[in-house]
This record gives structure tokens, sequence and C-alpha cells, in this order.
């Protein structure tokens, strides 16, 4: 039986997945610290992808990595459509969206401090 993999803390899972993303081209990468605000996860990740294809190609390959670096299981929804998928790692959640989809949404509204928000 293979040795379990170290699931890391959310710090080391916030940080490879951006740097996964940064490396796949992923564009607008805005990444929100939700700790002390919400229960659903540490961390919050949002970005772009240029096409359907970019957005589901980007959510397969980051679910793959982090189940083979950490051991992880990710839960996906969106994928079948390729406008908006969203990643639940557990301590990051991360939200790939077409602009198009994340402009209608605006999702760094909902989270990011007002003043955060306001400099975007």
């Amino acid at each position: 039986m293979a040795p379990e993999k170290d699931p890391g803390t959310s710090e080391e899972l916030l940080a490879r997945i951006v740097e996964f993303l940064e490396a796949e081209k992923a564009e607008e990468l805005v990444e929100i610290d939700l700790r002390g605000r919400s229960e659903i996860a540490d961390y919050m990740v949002i970005c772009s992808g240029r096409s359907t294809r970019q957005v589901t190609a980007l959510a397969e390959k980051l679910t793959d990595t982090i189940k083979l670096e950490f051991g992880r299981f990710s839960k996906m929804e969106g994928k079948a459509q390729g406008d908006w998928v969203l990643l639940d790692t557990g301590d990051v959640v991360v939200h790939i969206f077409r602009p198009e989809v994340r402009e209608f949404y605006q999702l760094e509204k909902m989270w990011l401090p007002s003043s955060a928000a306001e400099a975007e």
C-alpha cells in the first residue's frame, strides 16, 4: 500500500494552486483570504480562462495536480458547460470563469474588502 500524501496546510495548498494557475496562463488571478469571514474555506481563488475549453482544461488539470501532490480529492461543478467551474478542495475554493461570466457575477465585489474591490 502506498504511503498517504501529506494534505499540506491551507497556505501550502493555496500557494500551489496559484503557482499552477499562473503557469497554465490563467488570467486576472485574485486570492481572497476568507479566514475569520467564512466557514466554507480558508481561501478563495478567482481567475479567468479565455474560452470554455481553457476553463475546463484548467479545472481538470488542477484537480489532477491536487490529487497527485496532496492526496486531496476536489469536488467539481460546472465542468459540462465550461462557463464557470467551481473546485472545492476543502481549504481553498477555486472559481474559474470565462471573462463574460465573471463580469456578470462579480464575485470579487462580494468577497473582497470594499477598499480592495473599489481599486479593481
